[in-house]
């Protein structure tokens, strides 16, 4: 096996984790009603600090009109 395919593979599980992790992010900022694009282009480039900071954050109140 050459050198790139073992980093490959040894790489290939971390990018798979992190980007399941953007998309629960997206999924948990639309459940705060925040833009789930804009969490997951942020969680692209945080990752699990993006998840704590939804955390914290209180849900949006829905607007009235």
């Amino acid at each position: 096996m050459d050198q790139f395919a073992l980093f490959a593979s040894e790489r290939a599980g971390f990018f798979v984790g992190w980007g399941t992790l953007t998309l629960i992010n997206a999924g948990l900022a639309q459940g705060k009603n925040r833009s789930g694009l804009l969490w997951w282009v942020l969680s692209l480039f945080l990752g699990p600090l993006a998840t704590l900071i939804l955390v914290i954050l209180p849900k949006v109140r829905a607007k009235m009109f």
